[in-house]
This record gives C-alpha cells, sequence and structure tokens, in this order.
C-alpha cells in the first residue's frame, strides 16, 4: 500500500530544476509538498504590487505539480529578509510599506484560491538591528491579522531561540489565530505543548532531528527546505530526503502507518486544506 509521504516545505526556482525536481520527488514516493514562495532573482521588487510577479511563478510551479498528481499547497508571503535590502535601497520606512503591501497581495492570493497560506513570513533568522527586528514584527503581526481574517495558516521563518514559539504564540493570539495554525519552519524538534507553546514544528528531516522529535511526540511535519539552486544542487537537502527517511523509518518500525498517516497526511490537511 502506497502511504501518503509529504514535504512540508520545498522551493522551486525558474533557473533551478523546478519540475523534473517534482517528478524525482514523485519517483522516490513523495505525494504531497508545501510549494514555498521565495525571492526570485527573475523579479526585482521595487514596489508592492511586484510581489505579484513572484507569487503567479509559485502558484504556476503549484499548477504543474498537481498536474503530475501531487498534492500541493502554496505558501505566498514577502519573505522577510528581503526588508533588509528593501530598506537599504528605500530607507526603513517605505521598505516596511513595501513588504506590508506583499502581505495584503499574499492574504488576497489566499482568499481567491490561488494560494493555500501565508508564507515563510517573519523576522531574520540572525542578529539584525532593532530596527529592523521591530519592523519585521510588524509585517508579521499585520500577516497574522490577514491570516486571521482569511481562516489559512502562517509559515514562519524565524530564528529558533528557546522563546520564540512561545513569542509566535502570543502574537498569534492578539490577531485571534490558534497557535496551532502558526507553522515554524526549520524548527527544532520541538513537539511537546510545553516546548511548542501550540505553535506546530516543521522539523528538517534529518535522521537525528525526526528521532529526536519521535522520542517526544507524533505532532510535527518534516521538511527538506529543498532550494533548487543549479548553483548549490546538494544545499539544504535533497528534493527525495523526506521520502527516503519516511519509507526508511516505516520500515524499520519506527513509524507506524497511523504516524505516517497523521505526519503526512491529517496534520497537513488540517492546516492547509483549502480545496
Amino acid at each position: 500500500m502506497a502511504l501518503p509521504i509529504y514535504d512540508d516545505h520545498l522551493h522551486l526556482s525558474p533557473s533551478g530544476r523546478n519540475i523534473e525536481a517534482l517528478k524525482e520527488f514523485k519517483a522516490e514516493g513523495g505525494t504531497g509538498l508545501t510549494l514555498v514562495n521565495l525571492p526570485y532573482p527573475e523579479v526585482q521588487i521595487a514596489d508592492g504590487e511586484d510581489f505579484r510577479k513572484a507569487y503567479d511563478i509559485t502558484v504556476n510551479f503549484s499548477e504543474a505539480g498537481r498536474e503530475l498528481g501531487l498534492n500541493v499547497h502554496t505558501a505566498v508571503g514577502p519573505y522577510p529578509i528581503l526588508l533588509i535590502h528593501l530598506a537599504e535601497q528605500y530607507g526603513l520606512e517605505h521598505a516596511e510599506s513595501i513588504m506590508m503591501r506583499g502581505m495584503e497581495i499574499a492574504a488576497e492570493y489566499v482568499a481567491d484560491g490561488r494560494a493555500d497560506l501565508i508564507g515563510e513570513v517573519g523576522r531574520p533568522h540572525f542578529a539584525a538591528p532593532q530596527d529592523i527586528v521591530d519592523a519585521c514584527n510588524r509585517v508579521l503581526q499585520y500577516g497574522m491579522d490577514l491570516a486571521h481574517e482569511n481562516d489559512c495558516a502562517v509559515m514562519i521563518h524565524s530564528e529558533s531561540e528557546e522563546w520564540t514559539d512561545r513569542n509566535l504564540a502570543e502574537m498569534a493570539r492578539s490577531s485571534g489565530m490558534d497557535p496551532r495554525m502558526v507553522v515554524k519552519h526549520s524548527s527544532p524538534p520541538w513537539v511537546t505543548l510545553e516546548e511548542t507553546y501550540g505553535v506546530t514544528p516543521s522539523v528538517p528531516a534529518s535522521r537525528k532531528l525526526i528521532r529526536e522529535a519521535l522520542s517526544k511526540g507524533r505532532h510535527f511535519m518534516l521538511e527538506t527546505d529543498f532550494i533548487d539552486d543549479p548553483a548549490r544542487p546538494t544545499s539544504i537537502m535533497a528534493v527525495t530526503t523526506v521520502p527516503k527517511r519516511v519509507k526508511g523509518l516505516y520500515t524499520t518500525g519506527e513509524l507506524s502507518e497511523e504516524d505516517v498517516y497523521r505526519m503526512c497526511q491529517d496534520i497537513p490537511e488540517s492546516l492547509y486544506g483549502r480545496r
């Protein structure tokens, strides 16, 4: 029996292998994924409306993935590190307004069915000036407000400190969101409620991290963060990593059929299933 196998964070690039990478994912046993927007070199963001060009690339790749028979959920949103580059060009106040407009357009794509969630959005994962972090948090809070209005999930790019999930849960509640609808991309193997504060973890699919997460529970998803960069084809993880890990752990008995269905079907569908 074919098991559902879901990668919760995967990127495709116009200059990369894109659809060929999805074919490889499917051939290895992958059945579904969250396809996440990133800034594309082909699209220069100088105005909020420019985000439409980038989001359309992601949406078109998603449609091609569905034509292959994959269950693709689409995430669009203004990548937080972009704020730093925009601030260098236009000043922080104008950069923040561009990012806010990117959030609004992302919510528009969710509302009309072109996307399923807002992401990846958040704040730098590295040390940054406080004014940058504050601006990112304002943009993120606005994104959560819009997600609540549209009853959709938000995928977060941020630091991974011991206080991170607590802070994200507080931000979600202030917007009226259930923290469960906040997905922490590249999450440490935090699974218990005491660790996540209700935020949903998306854990990189290394054997070590998966096994540590499994030692605590089953409420998490797996991801590669495959970036489809032809200059760095092995950067982060290969597109086939999640199928290989899930099948391997199922074969050894470390994952039961029920576990696989929970992590690769039930959780993603409960968060993103808008179709």
